[in-house]
């Protein structure tokens, strides 16, 4: 069994551009694996992290910053 490292900010920040392997929105998750690497949302990482942490090398969650600056459309009236 490969030991598994749940760390709370990723090593190399994700950016707008990283996008959710499942359903292509902006990607807060990654799970990382010798062979390459996943991203997912905050929704899908969150429904694939049992068995992403138990194939993953690490796991980088940055969902703390979901929301942690509002959008520019959120004052656009």
């Amino acid at each position: 069994m490969t030991a598994t490292t749940l760390t709370p900010r990723p090593v190399v920040p994700m950016t707008l551009a990283d996008r959710c392997d499942r359903c292509g929105a902006q990607a807060f998750i990654r799970a990382v694996f010798t062979s390459g690497e996943l991203t997912f949302c905050g929704h899908h990482g969150r429904e694939l992290l049992a068995p992403l942490t138990r194939a993953a090398i690490v796991i980088e969650d940055a969902t703390d910053l979901i929301n942690a600056q509002p959008s520019p459309s959120a004052n656009s009236d």
